[in-house]
């Protein structure tokens, strides 16, 4: 069980992960998370430096959704003026926003990764659901009140993980 929680890859920042290193595994989709893995949980709209990331990815021809347990204003806002398409209120770790995101985006599980910033919802949801996970250092030091929660779970089974050798990575 405890296995579902361990990241396939861990990066520190979403700008680690090229369109020359998804490529080389035949990778066609992003799933996404938004907040504190694109942006800081309280940032409005992207960054120049993300803006590029996703133009990058497009003219690679690599899809990018974002799926996000954020209420639709917040993801809309976000999402529109850049036109990634988006899932909000996705319910992760439940699987059927994944399912529906690789629907939408028209790829199967082995060409598409769930990249996110937390192990109970991303990894967790990713990993049920069958798709290569890569876990992200948050963007920022706050979060808002149920992710401080989960937090503090993430960091007693990282503790784990880590005192089994199964990760060799620093928070």
């Amino acid at each position: 069980m405890l296995k579902h929680f361990l990241p396939n890859q861990h990066v520190k920042s979403i700008f680690e992960i090229t369109p020359d290193t998804l490529a080389e595994r035949g990778v066609k989709g992003i799933i996404t998370d938004l907040d504190n893995t694109l942006v800081e949980w309280d940032r409005p709209n992207a960054t120049p430096k993300l803006i590029k990331w996703f133009e990058d990815m497009k003219n690679s021809n690599i899809k990018v959704t974002i799926v996000s347990n954020n209420n639709e204003n917040r993801v809309k806002a976000f999402s529109e003026p850049l036109n990634i398409p988006f899932i909000y209120q996705a319910r992760k770790p439940m699987g059927r926003a994944f399912r529906r995101a690789l629907t939408e985006m028209g790829l199967q599980q082995d060409e598409t990764v769930v990249i996110g910033d937390q192990l109970l919802t991303d990894v967790l949801g990713g990993n049920r659901s069958g798709f290569h996970t890569v876990l992200v250092v948050p963007v920022a030091q706050t979060d808002g009140f149920i992710t401080r929660f989960n937090r503090k779970v993430e960091r007693r089974i990282l503790n784990f993980f880590r005192k089994k050798g199964m990760i060799q990575w620093e928070d």
